[in-house]
């Protein structure tokens, strides 16, 4: 028996799935609905969307921009971090789940709902990433998973129903991709992609030119940061919202910053993902080339192993846990002088390095030059080799003191070896 539900949020995107979820909460459930779309930078995709809401049975539409803390709060923590999952995919989607479902438990409290409801699959992350949200700000909101209890099983399902209660959608089965578009990202799945084989086609792409389509001259950036932080293109000081915008449109224009990726999803299958992230890949390459210079090695390489254990967190949906945070207090003790510039030639899908500079480098061309100079003693590698190869030379010995041995043999491990 289903559990009694009087008002319910639902974190709503006029995409098909979310569409066809406030018909069915309300013949299901018999509940109020309350639709709720963060505005992380999907542009026109929130055109009409209160109306649509409404029209389809929704009692109220909250619509809010959040673009600000999305990249302020989630976006730049992990660029600092460093964190890329499967050395391929700059979580775009990942991070964008949490600051939506945190802001919806906000929601239910206010408006005294007493459930809240996501449009995820039960085979995808999303689910994980809302519900790990709602569990650490409100665990006693009751969860509904449409995906997980209807008879829908499929995209043409989902449309099929959507045709049955006159819902208008953008989704056909002829063009039937699963989008996600935000600020940083757009994801692209399903339909044609779902074979690794088949190569992503020309007109799906969004955000970039293909390289065949970009200009024919490179294009030169200036990116500077501040304690990790973006802040500045050509010189130019901007907020961190348009400067991504900018970021996106230059790079897109210059066919930076496609991925195509067969990821390994927490719940345990395999999907194919293509991605789409400009300014993203740039701001990313940007950060590693300024901590290259001003970062001591032993932290750039502790920092880089954290790095992926970042990323696995990101893409689990783990945001509001107590490693994230204690991740965080690392990283940000290690940002306090990646401040510089880092200057970038845009080329045909390639982001190549042009120069870079800090107040902070650590970078010293009497250190490294190979003339003459009076800060390094050369003869001083001597013994410095002699005491990092110490535990060869000891072993060395020793293995030739055994060849010494009378009747000394090397072991026979044939004997361990099963039938």
């Amino acid at each position: 028996m289903q559990q009694e539900v009087k008002k319910v949020v639902l974190a709503y995107s006029g995409g098909l799935d979310t569409s066809i979820i406030i018909p069915w909460l309300k013949e299901n459930y018999n509940c109020e609905v309350i639709a709720f779309a963060a505005d992380l930078g999907q542009g026109q995709e929130l055109d009409g969307l209160e109306e649509k809401a409404i029209a389809t049975g929704a009692s109220k539409c909250y619509i809010e921009d959040l673009r600000k803390p999305f990249v302020e709060e989630f976006i730049w923590p992990t660029l600092k971090a460093g964190a890329v999952y499967e050395e391929k995919y700059l979580l775009g989607t990942s991070f964008a789940r949490p600051i939506i479902a945190k802001r919806q438990v906000e929601i239910a409290s206010a408006e005294g709902a007493d459930a809240v409801a996501h449009g995820c699959t039960g085979k995808g992350n999303d689910q994980v990433r809302f519900e790990l949200t709602y569990k650490a700000f409100n665990p006693k909101l009751k969860v509904i998973a449409p995906w997980r209890e209807w008879d829908i099983r499929s995209r043409e399902d989902a449309i099929a129903y959507a045709k049955e209660k006159n819902i208008p959608i953008t989704a056909t089965k002829e063009k039937i991709y699963s989008n996600d578009r935000n600020i940083w990202h757009i994801s692209h799945e399903g339909g044609d992609l779902e074979n690794p084989w088949n190569a992503p086609k020309d007109d799906m792409f969004v955000l970039t030119k293909s390289p065949q389509e970009a200009p024919d001259k490179p294009t030169t950036i200036e990116v500077e940061f501040l304690k990790g932080v973006p802040i500045a293109v050509n010189g130019t000081r901007m907020e961190p919202v348009p400067l991504i915008q900018l970021l996106n449109e230059i790079g897109g224009n210059n066919a930076i910053g496609r991925v195509d990726l067969v990821e390994n999803r927490l719940v345990g299958m395999k999907s194919r993902g293509v991605y789409e992230t400009p300014a993203g890949t740039i701001l990313y390459r940007a950060h590693q080339e300024l901590e290259s210079l001003v970062l001591d090695r032993e932290t750039m390489h502790f920092k880089e192993m954290l790095a992926p254990k970042y990323a696995e967190l990101v893409y689990n949906g783990a945001w509001f846990t107590p490693l994230r945070h204690a991740l965080d207090a690392f990283v940000e003790a290690t940002q306090n002088h990646v401040t510089g510039a880092v200057r970038f030639k845009l080329y045909k899908g390639n982001v190549l390095s042009a120069g870079v500079k800090s107040p902070y480098s650590l970078y010293r061309e009497e250190l490294a030059t190979f003339g003459k100079e009076d800060v390094y003693d050369q003869t001083d590698a001597k013994g410095f080799i002699n005491l990092f190869g110490l535990p060869l030379k000891v072993r060395a010995l020793v293995e030739i003191d055994w060849g010494k041995r009378p009747g000394y043999s090397e072991p026979d491990y044939t004997i361990f070896k099963r039938d």
